[in-house]
């Protein structure tokens, strides 16, 4: 294994700047509540108008957006809900019965509120505002806020009409830490949210990291990163263009090639600098390709996959023969994109499945949002009376093996009420049992 070309910055380092502003930014928002948020909205976005958009401001937004637009808007939202619905369907409600009169089951149950942040600093989110309302209303969740930071004297049309086409019931006109405080604590007349999901920048990823425990969060976020794992049948231009449209996300989104050909490898990386000349958005990403990217020859398919699996990239493309090995083998990644078709700029914004999704080799432990995020399985038991003396035996005995008398004397209740054992009797017929 060779790298053909290595990142100049390592990774990102824990910014404890941010950290410290932003605990500063929660305990004051906290403790102002409103009068805080307006502070901040004006003191970092110039804002002082409403904050919850207005019916009417709502429908003259959606009024600019051109019908085309809407269209693949609509059509976004289809697939992402047709998804979304799938997921919802694959899980159910279900009881059992483990030994005779003994019930036990399960219910899935959605959040009362999430909150859902949408970006909107140097592009206009409108698919991310599909991907986290849309979800969260396939999930069942009954009330969701929807937020965004205004772009001029209104948040972006476009987004504007992806929130109300997936459903949110209220959409604020704010973005940043306040943002997420704003929903996490149930400020301008929204109440209180149970979860919040969506991407943004360091500012919103480390509010949500300092609010979880007292709110859910879909999961811990980083730049975008994206992979490609490629043989010598993949085109150079292909890959090259794929790793470039996902650099373009940020100056730090990190983007790999992994690959069998030292001749791909070569080329890709003579190529890909000329292609970005081209592209009006060809210097943020080559920033993030000089400090970032990286590519990396293999020996065999199975190193390659291996390496990919100890990145476990957010976005993974592969480019090969035999795809179907690469479906079943690979691990470790936040969505997978299998053939020259599929490229991520598809699931980023139209294809279905969702675009949130775990960085910095968190896919090691979660995937992506989803509509189980805004779901609690919930566990239920129904224990019959004359199923009851066989489970006190056991529990008594091993809460006694715990050394927690009260959980025991519990079960040594119900085991002299419906059985007609005494304690004296259980102990008899404990030491006749483990003997």
């Amino acid at each position: 294994m060779k790298h053909i070309k290595s990142p100049v910055v390592d990774k990102v380092a824990e910014d404890t700047k941010t950290r410290g502003l932003v605990a500063e930014m929660l305990a004051t928002i906290r403790e102002g509540r409103e009068d805080a948020v307006r502070d901040y909205a004006k003191k970092l976005d110039g804002w002082s108008g409403d904050f919850v958009l207005s019916p009417q401001k709502r429908d003259a937004l959606v009024a600019q957006v051109p019908e085309q637009a809407k269209r693949d808007i609509e059509f976004a939202h289809r697939q992402i809900t047709r998804f979304a619905a799938a997921q919802r369907a694959s899980l159910s409600d279900f009881s059992i019965e483990t030994e005779p009169g003994v019930m036990l089951g399960q219910k899935c149950v959605p959040v009362d509120c999430a909150g859902c942040y949408v970006p909107g600093g140097r592009y206009a989110h409108v698919a991310s505002a599909l991907m986290s309302v849309a979800t969260a209303k396939a999930a069942g969740v009954p009330f969701v806020i929807a937020a965004s930071p205004p772009r001029g004297d209104a948040i972006d049309p476009a987004v504007c009409y992806a929130m109300t086409l997936a459903g949110a019931d209220v959409i604020l006109e704010m973005g940043g830490v306040q943002a997420v405080a704003s929903m996490a604590f149930g400020l301008f007349g929204t109440q209180p949210a149970d979860i919040l999901v969506g991407p943004g920048n360091a500012f919103v990823a480390e509010a949500k990291i300092q609010l979880f425990g007292g709110v859910g969060i879909d999961l811990f976020a980083g730049p975008t990163e994206s992979a490609v794992i490629a043989d010598e049948t993949a085109d150079p231009m292909t890959v090259a263009i794929d790793l470039l449209s996902q650099a373009e996300h940020g100056v730090n989104s990190p983007v790999w090639l992994f690959t069998t050909s030292s001749d791909l490898a070569e080329t890709v990386n003579r190529i890909l600098p000329q292609v970005a000349a081209d592209w009006p958005t060809g210097d943020v990403a080559m920033v993030s390709w000089r400090d970032y990217g990286e590519i990396i020859v293999c020996e065999d398919n199975e190193q390659m996959a291996e390496v990919s699996d100890k990145y476990a990239c957010e976005h993974l493309q592969v480019q090969t023969k035999d795809l179907e090995w690469w479906r079943d083998r690979l691990r470790n990644y936040g969505s997978l994109f299998l053939g020259e078709g599929s490229t991520v700029s598809h699931g980023d914004k139209c294809s279905g499945t969702n675009h949130i999704l775990p960085t910095r080799q968190a896919a090691r432990y979660t995937g992506g949002l989803n509509v189980m995020k805004f779901l609690k399985i919930l566990t239920w038991q129904e224990i019959a009376t004359d199923a009851d003396p066989e489970m006190s035996e056991v529990g008594s005995r091993l809460s006694r093996l715990e050394g927690m008398d009260g959980h025991a004397r519990a079960c040594d209740w119900r085991l002299q009420k419906f059985s007609g054992k005494t304690a004296f009797d259980f102990e008899v017929s404990q030491q006749e049992r483990y003997d």
